[in-house]
């Protein structure tokens, strides 16, 4: 990658390993829906204008049904199970179970047309990534019953997180990434509206909660969307998803810092298998990447 791509990774990286801290403080006054709500609202409100001006929404016709699914398997979907999620685990261990999203992607993306073979090495990282999350979920880290239930929905989480960039792969690459986003949000923003109006809080929200939706909004999803549309399209769906070994340190720092979170054994034990299992799973796509562009030797 370029500069720019590093520039890009490295961004990104930090940025997704934000929302769990700022979902975790929305939940203490708001509840999930109008944290998913509000998130693709104020995203919407700033893409939508600029995608309209700069001509980004007139070539998407072709496109309604990828930019549909996208929205659900990207916003409507992550969104709302992680806000839910959150209510009965930790931030950090919901930014962890995140990390999982480059070995769905290296399980499902053969459904999505891009086919790349699953050697050795791409099947020991993802036998460590799963003992990884056995470690976590296996140590006492999880209580019984609502603490499954949300690592049900985190898992849930990222099975979408892993079909929204094999999605832009496949069927967006090519667009001028402020058009299919506008679109996804709004229609994301369309879909919360209803739910959203039935949740809508009694009261105005005290202000640590408000600047936490903001910054979901504009910088963890406007900003951080528009950084993955432009990994992708450099960088192709499995590598763009590597940011996801940045995010759980990021995710982990704040929980225990700032929430005074704890992760135990099971917890470190996880959070180095699964982020190990997810660079060899993604180093041996890359391997075999370069293998085929440069042709035998």
């Amino acid at each position: 990658m370029s500069w720019r791509g590093w520039g890009a990774f490295a961004a990104l990286g930090i940025i997704w390993g934000l929302p769990y801290f700022f979902i975790k403080v929305s939940l203490q006054e708001l509840s999930p829906v109008i944290v998913a709500f509000s998130r693709v609202v104020l995203a919407t409100l700033i893409l939508l204008p600029i995608a309209w001006r700069r001509g980004a929404l007139r070539s998407l016709n072709a496109h309604k049904g990828a930019i549909c699914a996208f929205a659900l398997a990207e916003f409507v979907v992550p969104f709302l199970v992680i806000s839910f999620g959150e209510r009965w685990i930790s931030s950090s261990v919901t930014g962890i179970l995140i990390a999982m999203v480059p070995l769905s992607i290296a399980l499902i993306q053969k459904f999505f047309g891009v086919h790349e073979r699953l050697g050795r090495w791409r099947i020991v990282g993802l036998g460590m990534g799963f003992i990884g999350v056995a470690a976590l979920l296996g140590f006492d880290t999880i209580a019984w019953p609502l603490g499954w239930a949300g690592v049900a929905c985190m898992l849930i989480a990222t099975l979408g997180y892993a079909i929204g960039p094999l999605i832009i792969q496949r069927h967006l690459g090519g667009l001028d990434p402020f058009g299919p986003l506008a679109a996804s949000l709004a229609v994301a923003s369309a879909v919360l509206f209803i739910p959203a109006m039935l949740a809508f809080p009694s009261q105005v929200p005290s202000t640590p909660v408000l600047a936490s939706l903001v910054m979901l909004g504009v910088v963890c999803t406007a900003v951080a969307m528009l950084l993955m549309f432009y990994l992708v399209g450099h960088a192709g769906a499995s590598r763009a998803t590597v940011i996801t070994y940045i995010n759980p340190a990021v995710a982990t720092l704040l929980g225990v810092l700032l929430l005074h979170e704890s992760l135990g054994i099971g917890g470190v034990l996880a959070f180095v298998l699964i982020l190990l299992g997810s660079w060899l799973a993604t180093r041996g796509a890359a391997m075999q990447s370069r293998r085929a562009h440069d042709g035998p030797a």
